[in-house]
């Protein structure tokens, strides 16, 4: 008995370094409100509302000498119905390695990163979600739900900048195209920069971003250029403001679209106004009024007809 004992208590000793080194955590977002939709000349509908719940997995595991793998898992769900939001791990499946040389990371991704340098840093008021998302941004590769089987490199970071690299394989002996995506980061004090492109076959996205923190004040904005084989040449703004106040945000974000030089009267607006209240770090209370108003011939960069929508919406989302 105290032999065994023994060899349990060397095992112990053994083992415990190695579950100290690793590390899991699961994560997510619930993001439900209740909006009252109009649709072109449709009646107007109460609707709850999923705005890209989730939940996931991510974990590191120490291999020394500055050394780490990653990992992530990610699934997308319908806070409304729980229903499963596209393939499982659709969000999200990658493995990877962090060192003094940066991060590569290998698998789907459901965004590329110059959508993160981009739009997403700009959208402050529900993150880029539900039916206040932006509906203008056009980057090919992401749109066409190809960031997946992707070899991913991400920079250190040297004095706030960083840059990333995402390449697409094709995967098939003939046709098909390789994707492409790049970006890059510039963040110190109250200035954040950003800037990139994404590359799908003839078609591809250039853009800026700018954000600046002032007080309670930030500003922020991004500039767009598309260019598609199809459709032509396409210029795209947007602004947005936040102005913080205890717990309450108050957020104003406006884009305007062009018209795609081969297809007449094919310009859109969208304009959001919204409120936050922040009642911890993880959980908020917010409204906000949406409205796209998009010229006759409008398409979204993924080819489906955009009619005039609004929306007024309640919600809540909490994050953990």
């Amino acid at each position: 008995m105290k032999r065994i004992a023994l060899v349990a208590a060397l095992a112990a000793a053994y083992a415990a370094p190695a579950f100290a080194q690793s590390n899991v955590t699961i994560y997510g977002r619930m993001n439900t409100s209740i909006e009252r939709q109009k649709n072109g000349d449709q009646s107007a509908m109460w609707v709850m509302q999923n705005n890209r719940s989730r939940i996931g997995f991510r974990g590191t595991e120490d291999l020394g000498g500055g050394l780490k793998a990653l990992f992530l898992l990610e699934h997308g769900l319908n806070s409304d119905t729980g229903a499963a939001t596209g393939a499982m791990w659709g969000r999200g499946s990658w493995v990877g390695l962090e060192g003094g040389f940066g991060t590569l990371r290998l698998g789907h991704f459901l965004v590329s990163d110059y959508y993160y340098a981009t739009v997403d840093y700009v959208s402050m008021h529900n993150h880029d979600t539900g039916t206040s998302a932006d509906a203008l941004w056009a980057g090919p590769v992401t749109w066409n739900g190809r960031m997946g089987n992707t070899i991913s490199y991400t920079t250190p970071t040297f004095s706030g900048f960083n840059a990333a690299v995402q390449f697409g394989l094709k995967e098939t002996p003939s046709g098909g195209d390789n994707a492409l995506s790049l970006a890059a980061n510039y963040d110190m004090g109250p200035l954040h920069l950003g800037a990139g492109m994404e590359k799908l076959g003839d078609d591809k996205s250039f853009g800026i971003r700018a954000l600046y923190e002032l007080g309670a004040f930030t500003f922020g904005g991004y500039y767009e250029r598309a260019d598609f084989d199809v459709r032509g040449k396409r210029n795209n703004f947007r602004l947005s403001g936040m102005y913080t106040m205890g717990a309450s945000e108050f957020h104003l974000n406006a884009g305007v679209a062009g018209d795609w030089d081969n297809i007449d009267n094919s310009g859109a607006k969208q304009f959001t106004v919204g409120y936050n209240y922040n009642l911890s770090k993880r959980t908020k209370l917010y409204a906000f009024y949406t409205k796209i108003s998009a010229d006759a011939a409008a398409v979204n960069p993924a080819g489906a007809q955009q009619d005039d929508f609004s929306s007024f919406a309640l919600g809540i989302r909490h994050n953990f």
